[in-house]
């Protein structure tokens, strides 16, 4: 009787073998899967529970300090006409710089990434205006206003600015 307790605990040990080397070998797949998966499931109940006291609140017709229903349909973002008209508007005047102060070169230039910024963001093109200084940022303008361009948005360029009759 012990002898064959003995034969069957080792043929199960032999036919799970494979099975506990594949464990081991792919351990880091199957522990990367498992945490990737309870992130997953921890943001969808999050989620959910958020969607869930947003339906409370509103279905009950009280507010909470913390949810403002008039914000959620306010867009507080321009329009990508009126960042077009912006960035003409500030194109010129970054070209009539000369007699001007230096805080007022600055603030145009400022006031001009900004809105290519905003124009980047609403386009889809990334850009990297805020982390270039010198001629890597001019680089940098010239780069992204090319990329607007591309995407149909019309900016006029240097010479139109520089010479508007022709």
């Amino acid at each position: 009787m012990a002898d064959g307790l003995v034969l069957a605990l080792a043929l199960l040990g032999v036919a799970c073998l494979p099975v506990a080397v594949a464990a081991v070998v792919c351990a880091d797949e199957i522990i990367d899967r498992a945490v990737c998966g309870f992130g997953d499931w921890r943001d969808r109940r999050r989620q959910h529970r958020t969607i869930a006291r947003l339906d409370r609140t509103l279905t009950r017709g009280r507010r909470t300090p913390d949810i403002d229903s008039a914000a959620l349909d306010h867009n507080e973002r321009p329009t990508i006409e009126e960042i077009a008209a912006d960035l003409r508007r500030l194109g010129r005047q970054r070209l009539t710089v000369g007699g001007r102060s230096r805080v007022w070169q600055h603030a145009v230039h400022q006031a001009y990434d900004e809105r290519l910024r905003l124009a980047s963001r609403a386009l889809g093109i990334a850009e990297h205006l805020s982390r270039l200084e010198g001629v890597d940022l001019e680089i940098e303008r010239v780069r992204i206003e090319g990329e607007l361009q591309g995407a149909g948005l019309r900016l006029p360029t240097v010479v139109e600015q520089r010479n508007p009759r022709r």
